[in-house]
Protein backbone atom coordinates (compact mmCIF):
# COMPACT_ATOMS: atom_id res chain seq x y z
CA UNK A 1 0.00 0.00 0.00
CA UNK A 2 1.37 3.50 -1.02
CA UNK A 3 2.50 5.77 2.00
CA UNK A 4 4.61 8.80 2.20
CA UNK A 5 5.04 8.47 5.16
CA UNK A 6 6.50 5.13 5.30
CA UNK A 7 10.56 5.05 6.96
CA UNK A 8 10.60 1.22 5.64
CA UNK A 9 14.72 1.09 5.38
CA UNK A 10 16.01 4.10 7.17
CA UNK A 11 17.98 3.93 10.01
CA UNK A 12 16.73 7.14 12.51
CA UNK A 13 18.50 8.41 15.95
CA UNK A 14 16.41 9.77 18.36
CA UNK A 15 17.91 11.28 21.68
CA UNK A 16 15.51 11.53 24.68
CA UNK A 17 14.06 7.79 24.19
CA UNK A 18 13.88 7.03 27.40
CA UNK A 19 10.67 8.73 27.87
CA UNK A 20 7.66 11.53 26.55
CA UNK A 21 8.27 12.48 23.07
CA UNK A 22 11.54 11.02 21.88
CA UNK A 23 9.72 7.60 23.44
CA UNK A 24 6.10 7.97 21.79
CA UNK A 25 8.79 9.03 18.29
CA UNK A 26 11.26 5.87 18.52
CA UNK A 27 7.98 3.48 19.07
CA UNK A 28 5.95 5.37 16.30
CA UNK A 29 8.69 5.53 13.73
CA UNK A 30 9.07 1.42 14.45
CA UNK A 31 5.90 0.75 13.32
CA UNK A 32 6.55 2.04 10.16
CA UNK A 33 9.69 0.37 9.48
CA UNK A 34 12.39 2.39 10.94
CA UNK A 35 15.30 0.80 12.32
CA UNK A 36 15.90 2.71 15.57
CA UNK A 37 19.13 4.00 17.67
CA UNK A 38 17.95 5.07 21.23
CA UNK A 39 19.73 7.34 23.35
CA UNK A 40 19.02 8.55 26.81
CA UNK A 41 20.93 8.99 30.31
CA UNK A 42 18.69 6.45 32.04
CA UNK A 43 19.70 2.86 31.18
CA UNK A 44 16.23 1.44 32.77
CA UNK A 45 13.76 3.07 31.06
CA UNK A 46 15.64 3.06 27.62
CA UNK A 47 15.55 -0.21 28.03
CA UNK A 48 11.86 -0.13 28.31
CA UNK A 49 11.32 1.88 25.32
CA UNK A 50 13.69 -0.78 23.46
CA UNK A 51 11.30 -3.17 24.68
CA UNK A 52 8.28 -1.68 22.91
CA UNK A 53 10.00 -0.79 19.37
CA UNK A 54 8.65 -3.31 16.56
CA UNK A 55 10.70 -4.86 14.33
CA UNK A 56 14.67 -5.64 14.70
CA UNK A 57 18.04 -4.41 14.76
CA UNK A 58 17.46 -1.24 16.83
CA UNK A 59 19.76 -0.31 18.90
CA UNK A 60 20.18 0.89 22.30
CA UNK A 61 22.50 3.15 23.39
CA UNK A 62 22.84 4.59 27.09
CA UNK A 63 24.50 8.14 27.28
CA UNK A 64 24.86 11.53 29.10
CA UNK A 65 24.87 14.26 25.53
CA UNK A 66 26.63 17.00 27.70
CA UNK A 67 29.25 14.97 28.14
CA UNK A 68 31.66 14.64 25.27
CA UNK A 69 33.20 12.09 25.23
CA UNK A 70 30.09 10.24 25.56
CA UNK A 71 29.17 11.97 22.85
CA UNK A 72 32.11 11.54 19.97
CA UNK A 73 31.41 7.33 21.60
CA UNK A 74 27.50 7.25 20.40
CA UNK A 75 28.24 9.14 17.20
CA UNK A 76 30.84 6.43 16.50
CA UNK A 77 28.51 3.36 17.02
CA UNK A 78 25.89 4.66 14.69
CA UNK A 79 25.58 3.66 11.43
CA UNK A 80 24.97 6.05 8.79
CA UNK A 81 21.70 7.51 9.26
CA UNK A 82 18.25 8.64 7.29
CA UNK A 83 17.04 11.15 10.23
CA UNK A 84 18.21 12.61 13.41
CA UNK A 85 15.33 13.93 16.02
CA UNK A 86 17.02 15.66 18.78
CA UNK A 87 14.55 15.68 21.16
CA UNK A 88 16.34 15.57 24.52
CA UNK A 89 15.83 18.42 27.10
CA UNK A 90 14.69 19.42 30.55
CA UNK A 91 13.11 22.45 31.93
CA UNK A 92 13.72 24.28 34.76
CA UNK A 93 11.53 27.24 36.35
CA UNK A 94 13.84 30.03 37.62
CA UNK A 95 12.51 33.78 37.78
CA UNK A 96 14.72 35.91 35.74
CA UNK A 97 16.62 37.48 39.28
CA UNK A 98 17.51 33.89 40.43
CA UNK A 99 19.30 33.24 37.33
CA UNK A 100 22.84 31.30 38.17
CA UNK A 101 25.84 30.35 36.25
CA UNK A 102 25.17 26.50 36.83
CA UNK A 103 21.03 26.49 35.92
CA UNK A 104 21.90 28.43 33.08
CA UNK A 105 24.48 25.82 32.07
CA UNK A 106 22.11 22.95 33.09
CA UNK A 107 19.97 23.72 30.59
CA UNK A 108 21.55 25.26 27.90
CA UNK A 109 23.74 22.22 27.90
CA UNK A 110 21.10 19.68 27.37
CA UNK A 111 18.53 21.68 25.90
CA UNK A 112 21.04 23.54 23.07
CA UNK A 113 24.98 23.04 23.07
CA UNK A 114 24.52 19.26 23.13
CA UNK A 115 21.94 18.97 20.40
CA UNK A 116 24.11 21.66 18.30
CA UNK A 117 27.19 19.53 18.44
CA UNK A 118 25.63 15.86 18.06
CA UNK A 119 24.21 17.29 14.77
CA UNK A 120 27.73 19.06 13.79
CA UNK A 121 29.77 15.32 14.73
CA UNK A 122 27.11 13.39 12.59
CA UNK A 123 27.88 15.89 9.51
CA UNK A 124 31.74 15.76 10.49
CA UNK A 125 31.89 12.05 10.28
CA UNK A 126 29.57 11.53 7.40
CA UNK A 127 26.57 9.77 9.03
CA UNK A 128 24.14 11.55 7.80
CA UNK A 129 23.50 10.34 4.34
CA UNK A 130 22.36 12.79 1.48
CA UNK A 131 18.64 13.27 1.70
CA UNK A 132 18.36 12.48 5.24
CA UNK A 133 16.11 15.10 7.88
CA UNK A 134 17.45 16.58 11.25
CA UNK A 135 14.46 17.16 13.27
CA UNK A 136 14.39 19.20 16.72
CA UNK A 137 12.15 19.28 19.55
CA UNK A 138 12.23 22.53 19.65
CA UNK A 139 8.86 24.47 21.72
CA UNK A 140 6.76 27.64 21.17
CA UNK A 141 8.32 29.31 24.24
CA UNK A 142 11.18 31.70 23.52
CA UNK A 143 9.43 31.98 20.27
CA UNK A 144 5.79 32.64 19.87
CA UNK A 145 5.36 33.11 23.73
CA UNK A 146 6.44 32.93 27.58
CA UNK A 147 5.56 32.34 31.05
CA UNK A 148 6.36 33.10 34.84
CA UNK A 149 9.92 31.35 35.61
CA UNK A 150 10.21 29.51 32.38
CA UNK A 151 13.23 31.99 31.03
CA UNK A 152 16.08 29.54 31.15
CA UNK A 153 13.80 26.94 28.70
CA UNK A 154 12.74 29.80 26.63
CA UNK A 155 16.18 30.80 26.29
CA UNK A 156 17.52 27.61 25.56
CA UNK A 157 14.40 26.83 22.87
CA UNK A 158 14.52 30.18 20.93
CA UNK A 159 18.42 29.42 20.11
CA UNK A 160 17.60 26.19 18.57
CA UNK A 161 15.09 27.91 16.80
CA UNK A 162 17.58 30.00 15.28
CA UNK A 163 19.87 27.57 14.59
CA UNK A 164 17.09 25.54 12.67
CA UNK A 165 16.84 28.33 10.14
CA UNK A 166 20.60 28.69 9.72
CA UNK A 167 21.48 25.06 9.54
CA UNK A 168 18.29 24.80 7.20
CA UNK A 169 20.34 26.83 4.66
CA UNK A 170 23.84 25.67 5.19
CA UNK A 171 23.11 22.11 4.46
CA UNK A 172 20.34 22.40 1.90
CA UNK A 173 23.28 21.98 -0.90
CA UNK A 174 23.73 18.79 0.40
CA UNK A 175 20.27 17.60 0.33
CA UNK A 176 19.95 17.38 4.18
CA UNK A 177 16.55 19.27 5.61
CA UNK A 178 16.70 20.54 9.29
CA UNK A 179 13.33 21.42 10.93
CA UNK A 180 11.87 21.71 14.20
CA UNK A 181 8.44 20.98 15.85
CA UNK A 182 7.21 23.35 18.54
CA UNK A 183 4.84 21.90 21.22
CA UNK A 184 2.47 23.30 23.94
CA UNK A 185 2.16 21.82 26.90
CA UNK A 186 2.58 17.92 26.22
CA UNK A 187 1.22 15.67 28.73
CA UNK A 188 4.30 13.85 29.85
CA UNK A 189 6.61 12.95 32.47
CA UNK A 190 7.13 16.40 33.41
CA UNK A 191 3.46 17.61 34.41
CA UNK A 192 3.29 14.48 37.24
CA UNK A 193 6.87 14.92 38.17
CA UNK A 194 4.30 17.12 41.28
CA UNK A 195 6.40 20.44 40.44
CA UNK A 196 2.88 21.99 38.62
CA UNK A 197 -0.54 20.96 41.07
CA UNK A 198 -3.06 19.77 40.09
CA UNK A 199 -4.99 22.82 40.14
CA UNK A 200 -2.50 24.99 38.11
CA UNK A 201 -2.42 22.15 35.40
CA UNK A 202 -6.11 22.52 35.32
CA UNK A 203 -5.98 26.27 34.95
CA UNK A 204 -3.65 26.06 32.34
CA UNK A 205 -5.88 23.57 30.47
CA UNK A 206 -8.30 26.11 30.18
CA UNK A 207 -6.22 28.47 28.30
CA UNK A 208 -6.41 26.12 25.55
CA UNK A 209 -8.91 26.10 22.94
CA UNK A 210 -9.09 22.20 22.51
CA UNK A 211 -9.15 22.58 26.58
CA UNK A 212 -6.57 19.75 26.68
CA UNK A 213 -2.72 19.24 26.60
CA UNK A 214 -1.10 17.52 23.49
CA UNK A 215 -0.42 13.70 23.76
CA UNK A 216 3.80 12.55 22.93
CA UNK A 217 2.33 10.72 20.18
CA UNK A 218 0.18 13.48 18.60
CA UNK A 219 4.12 15.18 18.37
CA UNK A 220 5.86 11.79 17.25
CA UNK A 221 3.27 11.81 14.23
CA UNK A 222 4.60 15.75 13.79
CA UNK A 223 7.80 14.58 13.89
CA UNK A 224 7.28 12.09 11.33
CA UNK A 225 6.05 13.95 8.40
CA UNK A 226 9.65 15.90 8.80
CA UNK A 227 11.74 12.71 8.80
CA UNK A 228 9.42 11.57 5.43
CA UNK A 229 9.32 11.93 2.32
CA UNK A 230 5.90 13.55 2.78
CA UNK A 231 7.70 17.10 3.97
CA UNK A 232 11.08 16.23 0.87
CA UNK A 233 10.17 19.86 -0.15
CA UNK A 234 10.19 21.30 3.77
CA UNK A 235 13.21 22.73 5.44
CA UNK A 236 14.00 25.10 7.89
CA UNK A 237 10.48 25.30 8.86
CA UNK A 238 8.80 24.97 12.71
CA UNK A 239 5.91 23.16 13.03
CA UNK A 240 3.26 24.46 15.77
CA UNK A 241 1.31 21.61 17.64
CA UNK A 242 -0.22 23.63 20.23
CA UNK A 243 -4.30 22.77 20.36
CA UNK A 244 -4.40 26.45 19.29
CA UNK A 245 -2.64 27.68 22.11
CA UNK A 246 -0.82 30.73 20.45
CA UNK A 247 -4.01 31.88 18.66
CA UNK A 248 -5.65 33.96 21.36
Amino acid sequence: MYNPFSLEGRHILVTGASSGIGKSTAIECSRLGARLFITGRNEERLLETYSLLEGGGHVCLCADLTDEQQLDELVSKVDRLDGLVNNAGMTKTVPTQFINKKDLGDVLGINTVSPILLTQKLLKKKKLSQGSSVVFTCSISGVACVGFGNVLYSVSKAAIHGFVKNAALDLASKKIRVNAVCPGMIDTDILSAGIISKEQLEVEKGKYPMKRFGRPEEVAYSIIYLLSDASSFTTGTALVIDGGFILQ
